[in-house]
């Protein structure tokens, strides 16, 4: 028992109990079957460690926090796993949670292609040829990505190449219903010329032919992604804060 939280289990109770939101939809695999819990209207569940994040929540911050609280002290949650909960301050926590991490950051969507951006043509999907060049690409641009490559969340990964050089790259990381894009970044040199806004709007294009919604994630503080991102048509929100316990 989780004090007062009522149990649910398995993907469709808890698409049911978040509306089915493109959150929800996105973190819940095709085939997951989560052990879940509804307190106060908010939604909480557990994933297997393989199958993706330990803990996701939906709804307010105080029921999730109270949920995964109540199931670390059970012994359920464990140290070194992260949550994923609904936006929550530091103060928020008021220490039922040991917090190693705390990320701020945005959820955002879209439901329809982008306005057309020069240079998104250039923008291919890379083979298993292109492994070297994304990999040197992600080390030297964005080496604190969690998308690399070798990833197994990874489908696909894009990129646009300025003769043989490969000067920007992007995962594709779609889960459950939702196309997802991640790790998206731009050679240094090759910065302030248009070509983050090519590879977002190619390879979202490309992920609305399986998609009805495609997302990605942005931390907050990233003010110039944001803008890129909503100028691009991604303006549905949702603020999350995720925390890798102590």
């Amino acid at each position: 028992m989780i004090g007062s939280a009522r149990a649910v289990h398995g993907r469709a109770a808890v698409l049911a109990a978040t509306g089915h939101h493109p959150y929800a939809r996105h973190v819940l695999g095709r085939d997951d079957e989560p052990r879940a819990w509804l307190l106060d209207g908010t939604t909480a569940w557990l994933l297997p460690a393989e199958r993706g994040p330990a803990g996701g929540a939906f709804g307010a911050p105080g029921p999730a926090v109270d949920i995964f609280g109540t199931l670390l002290a059970q012994g359920v949650v464990r140290s070194g796993q992260w949550l994923h909960l609904p936006r929550l301050g530091a103060a928020e926590l008021t220490g039922a949670l040991p917090v190693a991490r705390h990320d701020d950051w945005d959820f955002l969507w879209s439901t329809a292609a982008p306005p057309r951006q020069a240079g998104e043509e250039e923008v291919v999907r890379l083979t298993e040829a292109d492994l070297p060049a994304l990999t040197a690409l992600v080390d030297e641009a964005f080496p604190s990505t969690t998308s690399r490559p070798g990833d197994p969340r990874v489908v696909d990964w894009y990129g646009i190449r300025r003769g043989d050089r490969l000067v920007a790259a992007g995962a594709d990381r779609s889960r459950g219903e939702i196309g997802f894009l991640a790790g998206l970044t731009v050679a240094p040199a090759e910065r302030g010329r248009g070509l983050g806004a090519a590879l977002t709007a190619g390879m979202t294009r490309a992920l609305f032919a399986r998609y009805d919604h495609v997302a990605l994630g942005v931390y907050t503080h990233n003010v110039g992604a944001i803008r890129l991102y909503r100028r691009l048509g991604f303006t549905g929100t949702l603020g999350r804060t995720s925390l890798h316990l102590a």
